[in-house]
């Protein structure tokens, strides 16, 4: 894999979140209590809430329009809801944190 440095982690507030503009469209970056970060589409597949500005909380985030919850491990809709969201490979590395370039060069063709 090849990374793309996307900035500090200290960028991101701790429970916070910002987006990044790719080739396949914005990206939200989340930083969890714990100071892990996790990559993942920014709109809610239910009403397009933007994931971005909802509440993280663990290893999750809620939409703030409807309050679907998403795993940022697996993107997967957790509870009764169902729905998916794309999630991104990240890393950090000496507080810099790192995407997965592949992943986010081009749109695919539909």
């Amino acid at each position: 894999m090849s990374w793309i440095d996307i900035g500090h982690i200290e960028d991101i507030p701790l429970r916070g979140a910002r987006l990044v503009k790719t080739h396949i469209g914005c990206i939200a970056v989340f930083r969890t209590a714990e100071a892990e970060v996790f990559a993942a589409t920014n709109s809610c597949p239910h009403k397009g809430g933007p994931l971005s500005e909802g509440i993280v909380h663990g290893q999750s985030v809620t939409c703030p329009l409807h309050n679907w919850v998403f795993d940022l491990n697996t993107g997967q809709a957790q509870g009764a809801d169902e729905g998916q969201i794309t999630t991104y490979p990240v890393r950090l590395e000496d507080g810099r944190i790192l995407l997965d370039a592949s992943t986010v060069a081009h749109r695919s063709a539909a």
